[in-house]
C-alpha cells in the first residue's frame, strides 16, 4: 500500500477529499454535496490512471466513512464506486443511507 495523505476541503455546500500519494504528482478525489449537518451525498470518486490499483479510491471512501461516523452523518451513495463499495462492506451500513 502506498503512502496516501488525504485532506478535506470544505467548499460551502460542497466538499472534497483529496488523496496525495508520495512520489506522484496527480491526485485522486471524492466529491460530496452537503444536504444538511446530518446528510451528505457522495457525488463522484475520481482517480487518474497513474494511481489506479493503488488503493487510493478505497482510502478516500474509508475517510468519508470515518468522517461521517464522527459527525453523526448519513451518506447517500450516488457515486457508483461508493455505492459498490458500500455493498461490499456491511459494517458501513450504519452511515450509508438506503
Amino acid at each position: 500500500m502506498p503512502d496516501i495523505t488525504i485532506t478535506y476541503e470544505d467548499l460551502g455546500s460542497k466538499a472534497r477529499y483529496i488523496a496525495q500519494v508520495t512520489g506522484h504528482e496527480e491526485t485522486g478525489e471524492l466529491t460530496v454535496s452537503k444536504v444538511s449537518d446530518k446528510m451528505v451525498i457522495a457525488d463522484h470518486t475520481g482517480v487518474p490512471d497513474s494511481l489506479r490499483g493503488t488503493g487510493v479510491a478505497r482510502a478516500l471512501v474509508e475517510r468519508l466513512i470515518e468522517d461521517a461516523r464522527s459527525k453523526g452523518q448519513k451518506i447517500i451513495p450516488l457515486c457508483p464506486y461508493v455505492k459498490a463499495q458500500s455493498l461490499k462492506y456491511p459494517e458501513w451500513r450504519d452511515v450509508i443511507q438506503g
